[in-house]
């Protein structure tokens, strides 16, 4: 395209979810992702949302500096794929933005790849950065686990999920949220069927998990690739029998709090 042709970007968002006291926010990485259009395409930029208008959080958003959102509206037990697809063939924008997954709700991060399996677009996951756009092809960086980026050339149009690696999201202010305009439209009204049928409880306490660093800087990614290993005091078993072994394995398991007794 043109370097003169604005680009025309659209960023889905969702309610999120503070970690420890449980009120509606704007979600991270959703948040991310609008600062990320926001360095490409300006006040330009549509941000979409299926489901209630009438939540405060969404104000959020436009308190990063947005005049208008739209809110596709939908009742809680509708599905929002049909009416984000519908919608985005309609608006035809170069590239779509989201989270990597929702802080509440599902939150099974598949919503992104089947809008592109409906959609018939291209889906990068995990970018950090998006470099530059020229010439129908975007340059993108994708982050990595380990602070490392992999450089990708995407041609638009196509659905790219932001990584919590991308930069910060400003904050957001009051006043200009406030003033700011909700566009409702009515959405597909398609019932998620498997959703009705599940019951839902108050999360247990998952596994520990190991740690996957994701650095910003420079610094921080050498400082992750030369970092000393977990794990310099363990033990090799060779000649130990089966039983031994099993045990072994059990105790550090028990440890690292993988498994509870």
């Amino acid at each position: 395209m043109p370097a003169d042709t604005p680009l025309n970007i659209a960023v889905l968002i969702s309610i999120g979810q503070h970690p420890v006291s449980g009120r509606a926010r704007r979600a991270d990485q959703d948040a991310r992702a609008v600062e990320l259009g926001l360095d490409l395409a300006g006040d330009a930029l549509s941000l979409i949302h299926a489901g209630d208008a009438g939540q405060p959080a969404l104000r959020q958003y436009l308190g990063m500096g947005l005049d208008k959102l739209t809110v596709l509206e939908q009742a809680p037990e509708a599905d929002a794929l049909p009416a984000l697809a519908q919608h985005l063939a309609d608006l035809q924008p170069d590239m779509v933005l989201c989270g990597v997954r929702a802080e509440r709700g599902e939150a099974s991060g598949l919503l992104p790849y089947l809008l592109a399996e409906q959609l018939g677009w291209p889906l990068v996951p995990r970018i950090a950065q998006i470099q530059s756009v020229d010439s129908g092809r975007a340059q993108i960086l994708q982050a990595l686990p380990r602070g490392q980026r992999r450089a990708l050339s995407v041609p638009l149009h196509f659905i790219a999920t932001v990584d919590s690696a991308a930069a910060d999201a400003r904050q957001y202010a009051f006043g200009p949220g406030r003033r700011g305009q909700l566009e409702t439209r009515p959405g597909a009204a398609q019932i998620d069927v498997a959703r009705s049928e599940w019951t839902e409880s108050p999360a247990k306490p998952r596994p520990k998990r190991l740690n996957v660093v994701k650095a910003k800087s420079a610094a921080d990614r050498f400082k992750a690739a030369t970092a000393k290993p977990q794990g310099q005091g363990g033990r090799v078993l060779q000649r130990e029998s089966s039983g031994e072994k099993a045990r072994a394995i059990l105790d550090l398991l028990i440890a690292e709090g993988v498994i509870r007794q």
